[in-house]
C-alpha cells in the first residue's frame, strides 16, 4: 500500500532510546517502523502504541545483510517510501581489553557500525526519492571513556565518521546526521520483565551541568527535529546531548 503521510524505519525501537523515539513520531503523525532483533519488545511496542498511529515490527538482525534487505524490502511494499531512518540499534561487550574476545568485538562492530551502513546502504534509493534524512545514534563514549569500552567507543566513533561521510555522498538529496548522547536512564522504557527500574540518586543527577541524567525523550525531540524541514540546512553533524559532562572539567 502507499502511505498517506511519512515513513520512519527506527532499529532498535523495541526499546529505551529507539521505543521513545517510535513514539514521539507516531504523535507527530509518522508512520513506523521498528526494525528489532528482540521480538518479545517489538511485538510488545506495536501493541502498546497500535492506536496511537500506524506502527509495523519487522523481526531484523542489523548485522545482517540479508535480514536488513528483507526488512526494506518489507517497508516498500507495505508502504511503497521511505522518509527517515533511526540507526538506533546497538549492543556493548565491556570487558577488559585482554578478556575481550574478537568474536565480541566482532558483533558489537556488526550491529553498532556495520549495521548502520547497510541499513543505510538498502534505504538510500527510497530516501532519495523523498528526500529524507537519516540519524545515527552514536554517543559522548565516541569522545571520552570509561574503562573496559574499546568495542564501544570504536564503534561509535565509526558511526561519528560514517555519518559525515554519507552525508557528503547522499548529499544534497538525503541529509545525514548524528547524536552522541550521554548518560540517559532507559530504564522506563525496557521491555516488560526485562530488568528493574534504576534508583538514581541526588548525586547522579547533580554531577551534571544541566542538572539531571538525560531522558530518551530527550533524544526523541532532537529526533523530531532533524527529521524536519526546520533542519534543512543541518547535514553531517553530530550534536551531543549529554547534559554538559563532556564540558565539565573533573578533579580528584
Amino acid at each position: 500500500m502507499k502511505a498517506k503521510g511519512k515513513v520512519a524505519v527506527v532499529t532498535g525501537g523495541g526499546q529505551g532510546i529507539g521505543k521513545a523515539t517510535a513514539k514521539a513520531l507516531l504523535e507527530n503523525g509518522w508512520a513506523v517502523v521498528i526494525a528489532e532483533i528482540d521480538k518479545a519488545a517489538g511485538r510488545e511496542t506495536e501493541h502498546e502504541y497500535r492506536d496511537t498511529g500506524t506502527i509495523r515490527f519487522v523481526p531484523t538482525d542489523v548485522a545482517d545483510e540479508e535480514s536488513v534487505k528483507g526488512m526494506i524490502r518489507d517497508v516498500g511494499m507495505q508502504f511503497a517510501r521511505i522518509d527517515l531512518l533511526v540507526n538506533n540499534a546497538a549492543i556493548s561487550a565491556n570487558k577488559p581489553v585482554t578478556a575481550l574476545s574478537v568474536k565480541a568485538w566482532d558483533r558489537t562492530m556488526g550491529v553498532n557500525l556495520k549495521g548502520a551502513f547497510i541499513c543505510a546502504k538498502y534505504a538510500a534509493s527510497y530516501l532519495r526519492k523523498t528526500k529524507g534524512a537519516i540519524i545515527n545514534i552514536a554517543s559522548t563514549r565516541a569522545f571520552m571513556s570509561e574503562p573496559d569500552t574499546e568495542a564501544y567507543a570504536a564503534s561509535k566513533g565509526g558511526i561519528v565518521a560514517l555519518t559525515h561521510s554519507l552525508a557528503v555522498s547522499l548529499g544534497p538529496d538525503v541529509r545525514v546526521n548524528c547524536i552522541s548522547p550521554g548518560w540517559i536512564d532507559v530504564s522506563g522504557w525496557k521491555r516488560k520483565h526485562a530488568g528493574k527500574k534504576s534508583k538514581l540518586s541526588a548525586a547522579d543527577h547533580n554531577q551534571h551541568p544541566g542538572g539531571r541524567v538525560g531522558k530518551p525523550e530527550d533524544i526523541a525531540s532532537l529526533i523530531l527535529y532533524l527529521a524536519s524541514p526546520a533542519s534543512g540546512f543541518i547535514t553531517g553533524a553530530n550534536f551531543i546531548v549529554d547534559g554538559g559532562m563532556t564540558r565539565k572539567m573533573i578533579y580528584v
